[in-house]
């Protein structure tokens, strides 16, 4: 039995030919919008040039501003205007603590996730701050191409985790953007480059832009990419080493800088300023750094800065990419002289000093024939025109007809693999265990688009064994799907904490034919609605039987520390819940859940002080209990 834990990867892509689709790399500091046009990839310009500033501007009238126009408002209202958001996107406080110092706008929010407060009082997650930039795309995109865009191929850093997938994947779906996929930027590059269109090679992709930083090795095989490996640093680019040059001037000159909302101007004039330089720097050997005394508080700022100093601030970040470089050509077992090339990526890259270092590292010249900003958004338009049915020198490979997937706990059919997804491919998925001392797992392999496993076809099952006995929710259950150019499924599954595996393999689409394919389709999008009700009903069952067991086994075990209006008041919510489980409204059962939650919220405060207490000081959790008592 299985409980999700994590969420699957790429969305569905539908069928049919969609003439008006492009690809969109959002970027950190720019975004850009493409599309094929009589077979080749460009980049759709608009007032300002082809760039989009990842810049959002909240006015106090309510308006919101994108790009360029909202650059203008960075010193005036550095609280009101937002740039570099995909820093922080899918991401918690935690997480930035590093940063925070050094933005011009104020974070809030928990570990789970940031917001920024503008205007004010109002606040505004980073998928909302991205999907305003996206919006700006989507017009420009509509405007050129004369009508509306119809789907869209959105990159992604390779180093992305799930959260920031998600929520880059939400982000476009606020702006009213079909995403056909999210497609991995060194992936991108490498299309853009027609690196598919050769029969063997292998190549390293260097991004470093203006928030994130990725390294991948890209394997070909007649035109078919295999990511050898990839890693990187999501919290590296080209804003630390603005950061870095803004903190060296401002403390070589004697200007404090602090948390507070009076060094939010400074802060942002001061990197702002460093943007400038070190892109000036590209191009020539020397520029000068200014910053108003008026902005700083009466100490005005004007010094030049030679490329050599760029370098000296620039070492310690590009240490942390050389580090990441040498790490991934270990995971993907080659030498550096093992590669055929390596592709430059990222506005970072243009940087003679990021330059000359990637060329060391590699002991080759990096290919740079395209513009490093836009070969991103090129590559990701040619894989929005594959996905949509246009005739490309690309290596067209085919697409599973029906949706793979596994049954979880209550009957849910959750989909790894989503149709029209072009093979190869693969999916991986984390689970973990429902009931306490579970010694196995079940594996039940599905195929088809319903939500619930009786309507879906059952392809294989398999037996994980030997797990040793834990508690609900202890165990991990890692689950890998690989269908490889024929089609053919391997499914394999792996216990984390012992290393124990299995796998199966199948064909996915065997004995189907078109019409039963199309049979299964239709009934899909004829009963969705009624699979959509009884997932959701089985889900909230199996979470509310696990919760009652919970709670009665630590009313049970930690009965010392309970007292009795907690006890009365939790056992009547208890009560309530097992009534609203016999029901078929799911809300009834997920608002009863959450009032066991409120009902014996002093009693979980307690044993999670004893728990905390008891790992401090190093005592066992009886002793713990006595104190807390005491």
């Amino acid at each position: 039995m299985l409980l999700q834990i994590s969420e699957p990867g790429a969305s569905p892509v539908k069928e049919g030919c969609k003439p008006r689709v492009v690809g969109i790399d959002l970027g950190t500091t720019n975004s850009l919008v493409a599309h094929v046009e009589d077979s080749s990839p460009i980049v759709l310009g608009g007032e300002g040039g082809p760039l989009v500033p990842s810049v959002v501007h909240y006015a106090k009238d309510g308006s919101i501003i994108v790009g360029r126009p909202a650059q203008a408002h960075a010193l005036a209202s550095p609280r009101d205007t937002l740039a570099s958001v995909k820093r922080l996107i899918g991401r918690g406080a935690k997480d930035l603590a590093g940063i925070r110092g050094m933005l011009p706008y104020e974070l809030v929010g928990d570990d789970r996730a940031v917001r920024v407060r503008v205007v004010g009082s109002r606040e505004v997650s980073p998928v909302e701050v991205s999907a305003e930039v996206l919006k700006e795309l989507k017009a420009r995109a509509e405007a050129a191409l004369g009508g509306p865009i119809e789907g869209a191929v959105i990159t992604v850093p390779a180093y992305f985790d799930d959260a920031q997938r998600q929520a880059t994947r939400d982000a476009g779906r606020l702006a009213g953007l079909e995403v056909m996929r999210l497609l991995a930027e060194p992936t991108a590059a490498a299309l853009a480059y027609g690196l598919d269109r050769g029969s063997v090679g292998t190549y390293a992709v260097f991004d470093l832009g203006g928030g994130t930083f990725d390294v991948s090795i890209l394997k070909l095989v007649d035109g078919v990419f295999e990511v050898k490996a990839t890693g990187g640093d999501s919290a590296l680019g080209g804003d630390d080493l603005d950061r870095a040059i803004a903190t060296a001037v401002l403390q070589e000159a004697g200007v404090a800088v602090t948390s507070g909302d009076a060094s939010r101007p400074i802060i942002a004039a001061a990197v702002g300023e460093a943007r400038r330089v070190k892109e000036a720097l590209s191009d020539s050997d020397a520029a000068i750094f200014r910053v108003a005394g008026a902005v700083t508080g009466g100490v005005a700022i004007e010094r030049t800065i030679k490329r050599a100093e760029l370098a000296a601030w620039a070492q310690p970040l590009l240490d942390r990419c050389g580090k990441a470089c040498r790490r991934v050509l270990k995971d993907a077992e080659l030498t550096r002289d093992q590669l055929d090339g390596v592709i430059l990526v990222g506005g970072s890259t243009r940087s003679p000093v990021v330059r000359e270092f990637v060329a060391t590292l590699f002991d080759k010249q990096p290919l740079s024939d395209l513009d490093p900003e836009q070969v991103v958004a090129l590559g990701a338009a040619v894989q929005a025109d594959v996905l949509a049915g246009g005739q490309q020198n690309v290596t067209l490979l085919d697409v599973i007809p029906l949706s793979l997937g596994i049954e979880m706990m209550g009957g849910i059919a959750e989909k790894l693999i989503h149709r029209n997804t072009t093979i190869p491919t693969g999916a991986t998925q984390t689970f973990t265990t429902y009931a306490d001392n579970q010694t196995g797992f079940d594996i039940h392999v599905l195929q088809g688009e319903r939500e619930t496993a009786d309507a879906c076809r059952s392809l294989a099952r398999f037996t994980l064994r030997g797990i040793p006995p834990m508690i609900a929710g202890m165990a991990r259950l890692e689950v890998t799907f690989l269908i490889d150019a024929d089609g053919l499924l391997q499914v394999m599954a792996k216990e984390l904490t012992t290393g124990k595996e299995s796998s199966i393999e199948v064909k996915p689409s065997y004995g189907l034919s078109d019409e039963e394919v199309e049979r299964m389709l239709m009934e899909s999008f004829e009963f969705a609605e009624e699979d959509l009700a009884r997932r959701n009903l089985a889900v909230e069952r199996i979470e509310a039987e696990r919760i009652l067991q919970a709670t009665r086994q630590a009313f049970v075990t930690d009965a010392a520390i309970l007292v009795p209006e907690v006890r009365a008041a939790g056992e009547a919510a208890m009560t309530r819940l097992e009534a609203a489980m016999t029901g078929d409204d799911h809300l009834a059962i997920r608002h009863a859940i959450e009032a066991l939650d409120l009902a014996t919220k002093p009693f979980a405060q307690i044993r999670m002080n004893r728990a905390v207490g008891a790992q401090l000081h190093g005592v066992s959790l009886e002793d713990a209990a006595k104190k807390v008592g005491a």
